[in-house]
Parts: C-alpha cells; structure tokens; sequence
C-alpha cells in the first residue's frame, strides 16, 4: 500500500500541475519503501536529493503559470514555495551529512508538506489559472 495515495481530491484539474504532484507523490513512496526496506544511505541520499531537485523543478513551473495567469496571490504562494524548500534543503543536508536519519517521522512531514501544500494552497491558484487558460 502506498503511503501517500493519489485521489481526485488532490486534483488541480490542471493536467501539467497534477502531473508532477503525482510525479512528487511517486518520489516519496519510493523514498518510504527504501526507509522500509532497511536500504542504506547509498539508495537513501540519491532518492533524496531526486525528491529535493524535482520539487525546485515543480515549482518553478507551477510560478510560471501563476505569473502567466497575473495570479494575484502570487508573492504569498512563491514564498510558501520558498519556505518549503528550504525545509527540503535542510533535511537533505541534514541527512548528507549523517547528521540526520529518515524516519517516520520525516515521511510524515513530507506526506503532509505536498498533501496540505496542494489542498490548502495550490487550490486557491485554480479559478485564476483556469480563467486564463480558457481566455
């Protein structure tokens, strides 16, 4: 069983958007069977850092759209996004530095970072993008 389950309710309605959340979602599954599993660092750090690099990626196309669209809540999403990476960052080096071990506990934080992140935030950008793309 997966540990974080797409559903409709995390739906965007916008195709790219959905895409890569489903992509990100993929990326933690995958970093929690490896946890599961016992897998050592080797399989760990580069899980890790995939997740780390995708996110920035997702992000920066999910801005471009919300720029496009003159989405008018922008600054405050960009700086949610900002907010999220660093957390990212910081465990990502955190754990390069054998500082830090993944644990439930930091799955948790990643299920609920994208899962409240598209549910609380993302889904305040869909009115103003979908007005744009039918315009």
């Amino acid at each position: 069983m997966a540990f974080v389950a797409w559903n409709e309710n995390l739906s965007v309605g916008i195709a790219q958007i959905d895409q890569q959340h489903r992509q990100l979602i993929d990326m933690i599954n995958e970093l929690h069977d490896a946890m599961c599993k016992g897998q050592g660092k080797n399989i760990l750090k580069p899980l890790l850092a995939r997740l780390f690099q995708y996110t920035q990626t997702h992000f920066t196309a999910e801005e471009a759209l919300m720029q496009q669209a003159q989405y008018p809540k922008f600054a405050a999403h960009k700086a949610a996004h900002e907010k999220l990476v660093s957390q990212v960052r910081d465990l990502k080096q955190r754990f390069d530095a054998g500082e830090y071990l993944l644990s439930i506990d930091t799955m948790k934080f990643l299920q609920n970072w994208l899962t409240d992140h598209i549910l609380g935030v993302d889904k305040q950008y869909v009115p103003c993008l979908t007005a744009c793309q039918t315009a």
